[in-house]
Parts: structure tokens; sequence; C-alpha cells
């Protein structure tokens, strides 16, 4: 699945929902590819009836295919801790080691956070439009590699749900990246867009 160009994100609905849900689909054939599931931990599932939920630690885990969280085909987990000014969010592979991480920005008008690889070294900048809606993935040159762009999902949804779809459009990254572009996709959600 790391090896694609494009995926749909697709957040489920939900009446009180705690936690969030995203299906990862081929934009062209709208397939199933993996699905992405939030689990924050009990204490943190309690916090939320009170305070915002972006402020409070959460953890997405990524898995392969349409089952494939009953089949233990995990690919890869993003981790943030509690958030006041600035969100940092960890990128681990499926044993739990370190390949990289985002660091939001402290002051940015759409949203913008900076991607890390597992040494430090930064890798690429994702910056929002003033609205918030698209997103330019950009390398250390400022060449665009990337666009994460909020797709409409009709007046209902928009209207009386917070749940939000994505197109991630990746221009070829490079080997052992697409892990660290696609993460930032997610985190959009995660990071700027609940509450």
């Amino acid at each position: 699945m790391l090896n694609r160009n494009a995926y749909f994100i697709r957040e489920h609905t939900g009446f009180l929902k705690l936690s969030d849900t995203y299906d990862i689909l081929d934009p062209e054939t709208r397939a199933q590819l993996g699905i992405a599931r939030e689990r924050p931990g009990l204490v943190v599932h309690l916090l939320r009836f009170f305070v915002n939920k972006r402020l409070l630690p959460t953890a997405v885990f990524v898995y392969e295919g349409a089952d494939a969280e009953a089949q233990g085909r995990l690919l890869f987990s993003i981790r943030r801790g509690f958030t006041l000014l600035k969100s940092r969010v960890e990128i681990c592979d499926r044993d739990g080691k370190a390949v990289g991480s985002l660091v939001s920005k402290l002051f940015s008008l759409g949203g913008a956070f900076r991607v890390f690889d597992a040494t430090g070294i930064q890798y690429a900048t994702v910056q929002g439009d003033w609205k918030g809606w698209s997103f330019r993935i950009t390398d250390m040159s400022g060449n665009e590699i990337g666009a994460i762009t909020k797709k409409w999902a009709g007046i209902g949804k928009e209207l009386f749900t917070t749940a939000d779809n994505y197109m991630i459009a990746l221009k070829d990254p490079a080997p052992g990246k697409a892990i660290l572009l696609l993460a930032a996709g997610l985190a959009v959600d995660t990071v700027y867009k609940e509450k």
C-alpha cells in the first residue's frame, strides 16, 4: 500500500463518537486499501467529554487491507502527546520504532508543520491555505512533492458532523518516505481539524 502516489481518506461519521476511524481508498476505484483507527486510551476517552480533543494525546494505527485489523497487518502508527501551543506527532513502524515526526508550526494561517525523518533531519513542510482546506507538501528546496486536499462530503455531512474526506496526492516520493507523507495527510485531520 505504501508504494502508491494517491490516497483518498474517508473519515467515518458517528453520533457522539469519541475516537475516529478512516478508510484509506484508491481514489479512482474507491477500493479499500487500508484502515486507520484512533485508539487514545480509556482516560483520554473520558477527558474528551470536557477537554478539546486537539489538546489531548492520541494514537492512530494504520492497517493494510479492508479486514487488516483482524489479520494484524499493521503498517505504521502516529502518536501525539499532550498539546498546548505546538503539536508533535511521532511516526512509528509496525514494530514501534520511530521513522519520523511531524512538528506543527506555532503561527500559520491555515495550519502548517514540518516533516522530519528518523534522524531528525527535516524532509518536507506541509503548509495549508488560508481556509485550511488545501495543503501543499514541499521539499526543502520549495518544490511541491505532494498535496492534501479536503473534498466536499455533501451538505448533511459538512453541516452536522466533523467527519472529513481528504485526497492525498504524492509526486514520486523517495523510497521509504511515502510513510511520512501518508502520515502527514492523516495528521492534518488529527492535529488541525478535530474538535
